[in-house]
């Protein structure tokens, strides 16, 4: 019933470690079936050379599993919630790359320094503020889907245009139309993340990129009229 779901997130999970964005048993890729109302997960601690198409537990929108033998990911409640939320995404990755992690324990967005980041999204990548202590102590991972979902509502960020965010002292999670979509927007958030610091490395009061550059490269790309690459 699940066999497709199931493979397609295998996949997507097993480029984590080989785009070099996870270490050892850390992060997960989720990818949701809108129509069944659940979705696909890794499992809990299970290390990605382990990882087999069978592992791959299926939970509904109410964290119940519906098919699987193992544990879902300790992060799948704020999968869940952001599933509910955010109609629009079918796809979600949470790692601990090392130059995003850096950033979201330094608190701080990653600005906009070059055009290679306008050519994904036209602000600083958002770094929300760790959470509450009552929080924390509450339902940790749910309230941090919480806590996403109402960063974006607050700065009035919408989650299709800007795909990738960290969670302060913890780490980056990104989401897309689809499972591709989303692994990709995880590397370019890790790539992103190096980038910035290098820059701040080698001039810490280098400037943000000027609006008409950041336009121009969004525009070509993401625009009503885009140039860049070729036509479908």
């Amino acid at each position: 019933m699940f066999k497709e779901l199931k493979k397609q997130c295998l996949e997507a999970n097993l480029m984590l470690p080989n785009l070099g964005l996870v270490i050892q048993t850390f992060g997960n890729v989720s990818i949701v079936d809108r129509k069944k109302r659940c979705f696909a997960i890794k499992p809990s601690g299970v290390p990605y050379a382990d990882l087999k198409k069978q592992d791959i537990v299926i939970v509904d929108f109410d964290n119940r599993v519906v098919d699987g033998a193992m544990n879902p990911s300790s992060d799948t409640k704020t999968h869940a919630y952001l599933y509910k939320q955010w109609k629009n995404i079918g796809s979600i990755v949470h790692t601990h790359s090392t130059y995003a992690v850096a950033w979201s324990q330094a608190q701080m967005p990653i600005p906009i320094l070059g055009t290679t980041h306008a050519d994904h999204l036209v602000t600083d990548i958002p770094c929300i503020p760790p959470m509450d202590n009552e929080l924390i102590k509450g339902d940790y991972e749910y309230n941090t889907g919480v806590q996403i979902k109402d960063y974006f509502s607050s700065e009035k960020l919408n989650p299709k245009e800007v795909q990738m965010v960290l969670v302060g002292n913890h780490g980056p999670f990104s989401w897309g139309e689809n499972s591709k979509k989303a692994v990709y927007n995880s590397q370019i958030l890790e790539e992103l993340a190096k980038m910035a610091y290098l820059t701040l490395q080698i001039n810490p009061i280098a400037p943000k990129l000027k609006s008409t550059l950041i336009e121009k490269h969004y525009q070509r790309k993401h625009g009503a009229n885009p140039y860049y690459g070729q036509k479908k």
